[in-house]
């Protein structure tokens, strides 16, 4: 019987990886800020994603550990909001590792994620596993992170480190503001659109948990999918699937005015990177939803 543990389990991709696994054998166990009751399969479990407590005995003869903490990028990029972004990264992973190093029987494999943001805005380079990263207070971020993972050595836990692109999933995440902009008629390109955005379907992103989880991979891998596209194909694409003839452009000037008066930052949609997996190629990971125009459809 597998044992999932999950920390930020109560986020959009962890609801991913639940919406998965429950009503099944599987057991999960969900570190979260604040305790919830029991749901059929799910526990939910109290810990400060800092500091070493009660929550470690969890972890024993776990199948997986899977940390998905972080603080929102989504957000103004105030020095204090800065911190938060590099410290709830670093810490919840650190602490991850010490608790593993003093269990008894110690998880078959801890999947941290990370962020494909690693390469920076990267323009047409086609960037790998082992592709040099970028510079900017993104990829400093991402580096931090993997940094932290790479510091913790965990004798008998496999480990393996995922760059997660733009996740896509329906009604929610990172998809749904873009499907927004689509139906007011302002669903066409963003700044000059030719930045690309790397991006995985939600189904094959939980798939490749399921699929790390069970075959002996370890090291950095690219959890996005094989086909990269550029944000005007990308906007195109979802009016496409959602019916809509007109989608007027959003030059750069206007996303910059926007971010400020919602509170975010306009590097996350005017920045890109063109990212694939090399090792999901050569290990021969099959994609269920590798195009985004099927996926959009399925999704939108």
């Amino acid at each position: 019987m597998q044992k999932l543990v999950i920390a930020g389990g109560t986020g959009a991709l962890g609801s991913a990886i639940i919406q998965r696994y429950y009503n099944t054998e599987t057991k999960l166990v969900i570190l979260s800020r604040t305790a919830k009751p029991t749901d059929n399969n799910i526990r939910y479990i109290a810990w400060d994603a800092k500091t070493l407590g009660p929550w470690t005995k969890e972890l024993e003869e776990s199948t997986a550990v899977i940390n998905l903490v972080g603080k929102s990028v989504n957000c103004r990029y105030t020095e204090q909001n800065k911190k938060e972004i590099i410290r709830s990264r670093v810490d919840s992973t650190l602490v991850i590792g010490q608790a593993i190093q003093g269990l008894q029987q110690k998880p078959v494999v801890w999947i941290n994620a990370g962020s494909a943001a690693i390469f920076g805005n990267s323009g047409e380079e086609i960037k790998q596993e082992g592709s040099p990263t970028g510079v900017g207070f993104s990829p400093n971020v991402c580096k931090a992170w993997e940094r932290a993972f790479a510091s913790v050595a965990t004798p008998g836990t496999r480990k393996v480190f995922l760059r997660i692109g733009l996740v896509l999933q329906s009604g929610k995440g990172v998809l749904k503001p873009f499907a927004n902009l689509a139906k007011t008629g302002f669903g066409g390109r963003i700044g000059s659109g030719e930045q690309y955005m790397t991006w995985i379907h939600e189904e094959d992103f939980v798939n490749l948990i399921d699929w790390v989880i069970n075959k002996e991979v370890s090291g950095i891998i690219h959890a996005v999918s094989p086909f990269p596209v550029k944000n005007k194909e990308f906007m195109r694409e979802i009016r496409t699937a959602l019916k809509v003839p007109i989608g007027f452009p959003n030059p750069a000037f206007l996303t910059r005015f926007g971010a400020l008066f919602i509170g975010t930052e306009a590097e996350l949609v005017l920045s890109g990177r063109r990212v694939v997996s090399k090792v999901l190629a050569q290990e021969q990971f099959i994609f269920k939803f590798p195009h985004i125009g099927n996926s959009l459809k399925q999704l939108l």
